[in-house]
Parts: structure tokens; C-alpha cells; sequence
């Protein structure tokens, strides 16, 4: 069965996705403690902006407003109870941002982590994790998404409950995992190992790739491993946060890219294979633009070598810098 995002894939070479719905709303006045998904409900306007601001930018996928939308991480906010509530709201907002766009919008519904690690090295079951993301994939549907969207996963155990449960609800699903600068998820799995395992289960993808992480060089280390187990089979999503870490003497995290170098990894990531790029942690719509215009301007070229990267994004070691 074909799905917006499949139709959209096999008319453009490169589909736009959006970029950081936190860091957008830290900018309108999130609190650091306070619970994104409850400006769905609060202050529908300011997510309504956040998605606006990405459809004026050039982003073809716009994800909803709900990546800690799931019973557990709600619960720290003593919002357990309002999972259908919000995951519905966050998809309503999101298509209606999409509807005066003139143009096909995919709207994703965004999932992301429980919060929490999974037996056997924590306390929450995989069957826990299932039904959360249950919950929550069939409310995301009730509110008009369509496809669901699985990112910063990185242990398999809870990536496949969450597979699952968005197969019970219905729906088609992107996934993507995150890799650090050794690169391999936290559980130690490397991006080609990921891939060649999502291709052989029993429920294919519409795309898998690599989200957040360190900055778009160490991504582009994973794009390269995750094209290489792809095969030309599964097409590859590369969601680079917008440059490193960097703390300031206050511990509050910034992102030290410019629109410029978002614009560098977006036309090397198409160019090593990736067919839907976006940005994660600390990319604003002005990044996403500066992408879009850039993926629309430069012809594709061959795959760039390590050393190309570094000499343009940085190096592939990093750790998260200090002011």
C-alpha cells in the first residue's frame, strides 16, 4: 500500500525534512523543566509557528509536536493521562499547518525514546514499551498523521517495540537511530549492522537512517556506514544535529553551526546517498532553508571521501566543547 512519503520519494531525488521542534520552543519560552507537548493543548499558535516557520523554509516533512508524547516521560510531568489528548492535538496542528502549504507536506508523527532503559539492563519491560508506544501510535493516527515517525532510538529491543506497535496501529513508519562518535548506538551497534538488521525484519521501513548524535561530520560517518548496509534497498535519512555541544558556564547547551555548514552537510549527505535529509538539536528553520536552497541549487556529486568531510564539517572525534 503506497503512503504520501513513498509518493513523494519517487517524484523528488531528495525529500527535506524539518528540523528541532525543542530548540524552537526554548526560543518562544519553554522552560528547561517544563513539558513541550503540553504547549499542544497550552499554546497551539507558538507549535503551529514552529511548523509554519518549517513549511516557508522548504521542509517537505513536517514531524508533530509529541517525540516525548508517551505515557512514561508525560508521567514526569504528571501528564500520564492525556496521551491521547496531546498526540492527537500535536497531529491536528501539524496537518493544518500543512494545508494552505500549495504544495504535498508529509506530516510524521513524531515518537521518540520512553525515557526509560529496558530489561535486561533496566527495570521497564519490552511489553511496557510496546503498549506506551501503542498509545501512542493509534492516537497520532486518530489525529491525521501519515506515517509515524520512530527517532533516537539506540538500543534494538525498544526500536522494535516501537515498530510493532506502530504495525498494530496501522501505519507506515521511518526509523532512525543514534550514533555517538564512536559510532555505534549506546548498546554498541553500528550503523551498517543497524541497517542490515532493519532489512531483514519482518516489517520493512519506508526509509531508516541516523538522527541527533554529535554534529553533521560524525553523522556523516554513520550516513556512510548506513548506506553501505542498505544496498540501494532502503533509503537512508540523515538528521544532523546543527553542529556540536557547547556549554556555556550556566551548563545551558547551544549548537555552535551556522546555516552555511548546515547547508555543507546537506548536499554531502545526498551526495554519499541519503534521499531524506533534515536537521535535529538546534536546527532552526533559517538552517532548514539554507539546506533546501542549497540541495535545490548544487547539482549532486560523487560520495565524499572522510577526508572531504573533515575538511569542510570538522572532525569525526569530538566532544562537546565549553565556552
Amino acid at each position: 500500500m503506497s503512503d504520501p512519503l513513498s509518493d513523494l520519494l519517487s517524484q523528488k531525488e531528495v525529500v527535506v525534512a524539518d528540523g528541532a521542534m525543542g530548540t524552537s520552543l526554548f526560543q518562544l519560552g519553554l522552560g528547561n523543566r517544563s513539558s513541550g507537548e503540553l504547549w499542544n493543548i497550552e499554546h497551539p499558535d507558538r507549535i503551529a509557528s514552529v511548523h509554519q516557520g518549517y513549511v516557508d523554509a522548504g521542509a517537505d516533512i513536517l514531524l508533530t509536536n509529541s517525540f516525548g508524547a508517551n505515557r512514561f516521560r508525560l508521567g514526569l510531568h504528571d501528564l500520564a493521562g492525556r496521551v491521547r489528548e496531546l498526540n492527537i492535538a500535536a497531529a491536528q496542528i501539524a496537518r493544518k499547518a500543512a494545508a494552505n502549504a500549495g504544495r504535498p507536506i508529509v506530516i510524521a508523527g513524531d515518537i521518540g525514546p520512553i525515557g526509560d532503559v529496558l530489561a535486561p539492563f533496566g527495570t521497564r519491560t519490552v511489553e511496557e514499551a510496546e503498549e506506551a508506544f501503542l498509545e501512542q501510535a493509534q492516537a497520532l493516527k486518530e489525529g491525521g498523521v501519515d506515517i509515524a515517525w520512530i527517532e533516537t532510538m539506540f538500543a534494538d529491543n525498544e526500536l522494535d517495540a516501537a515498530i510493532r506497535s506502530v504495525q498494530r496501529a496501522g501505519l507506515g513508519y521511518v526509523a532512525t537511530m543514534t550514533f555517538d562518535t564512536g559510532g555505534r548506538t549506546m548498546m554498541g551497534e553500528s550503523p551498517e549492522d543497524a541497517m542490515r538488521r532493519i532489512r531483514s525484519g519482518p516489517w520493512k521501513p519506508i526509509a531508516f537512517g541516523a538522527n541527533c548524535g554529535v554534529g553533521p561530520a560524525q553523522l556523516m560517518d554513520s550516513i556512510f556506514g548506513l548506506v553501505r548496509g542498505a544496498e540501494n534497498e532502503t533509503i537512508v535519512v540523515a538528521k544532523s544535529n546543527c553542529g556540536i555541544p557547547v556549554l556555556d558556564s550556566e551548563m545551558r547547551v547551544s549548537y555552535n553551526g551556522n546555516p552555511e555548514v548546515m547547508a555543507v552537510y546537506a548536499c554531502m549527505a545526498r551526495d554519499a546517498g541519503a534521499r531524506i535529509i533534515g536537521g535535529c538539536c538546534g536546527t532552526t528553520a533559517l538552517h532548514i532553508k539554507s539546506m533546501a536552497d542549497a540541495l535545490a541549487r548544487r547539482p549532486k556529486g560523487p560520495p565524499p571521501s572522510y577526508d572531504e568531510v573533515q575538511q569542510r564539517l570538522g572532525p569525526l572525534k569530538v566532544t562537546a566543547l565549553s565556552t
